[in-house]
């Protein structure tokens, strides 16, 4: 007989969505620290898969040059959560990554469907070997890389909020200009034609504008918690 230990302890998938500068990356860190889950941040394969196209001079206006290209590099994301990394061609990645320069390029190289098919199977192959379960954030997980996830949540916040947090980030940003950059991807994101960053139907919604980033923490460690003793 199962116990009411084992039973909160079953396996559970989450898929945390979202626009940039929402929390995602923070929030699913520590829920997933919290929890004991394993942890992976898929902007982070698409910034990485991103970095190698600029480091080898693949032409990125080029979405030809970018599909024959896609299945190059090998990529390997770390799943702890208190540190998790990110490899390429066995080459830690995980600073170059964050740079202007791919940030800029990320959204034209992830809209490429043989980009977006690479790492959507990559990403599904870590979600499945997670054991005790996993906490995937990116823009378009609970739609098409895990849409039979126990739970999906959208988290959004205000433009000016995003910006205000993105550019705390990015010590001295400009807030107006992060503003805008953040509105310009948004619209690259939820345009694209493969994998568009959507809310999922069944995605609960969680809009963090006014709340702290424990305030996020808390409500989302609540709906897991909730989601892992009902499995």
């Amino acid at each position: 007989m199962e116990t009411a230990e084992t039973a909160t302890q079953a396996a559970v998938i989450v898929a945390i969505d979202g626009p940039s500068g929402t929390g995602k990356s923070s929030t699913s860190k520590a829920v997933a620290a919290q929890l004991g889950l394993s942890y992976l941040d898929t902007g982070a394969q698409y910034r990485a898969i991103t970095w190698w196209m600029v480091s080898n001079g693949i032409e990125l206006t080029d979405p030809g040059a970018i599909a024959a290209a896609a299945q190059k590099p090998e990529i390997i994301s770390g799943t702890d959560p208190s540190a998790p990394t990110i490899t390429v061609d066995g080459t830690d990645v995980a600073g170059p990554i964050r740079t202007t320069e791919v940030t800029s390029k990320v959204s034209a190289v992830s809209a490429v469907p043989e980009v977006r098919a690479r790492i959507t199977d990559l990403q599904r192959s870590i979600a499945a070997s997670a054991e005790k379960g996993i906490v995937v954030e990116g823009r378009d997980i609970g739609t098409t890389v895990l849409p039979d996830a126990d739970l999906k949540i959208f988290l959004t916040a205000s433009p000016e909020a995003r910006a205000a947090r993105r550019s705390g980030e990015l010590k001295g940003a400009d807030v107006k200009a992060t503003q805008e950059a953040l509105i310009k991807r948004d619209a690259a994101d939820s345009s694209r034609k493969t994998s568009p960053l959507a809310k999922a139907g069944d995605a609960v919604e969680v809009d963090t504008t006014e709340l702290t980033l424990q305030q996020v923490i808390e409500c989302v460690v609540t709906l897991v918690e909730e989601k892992r003793a009902s499995k």
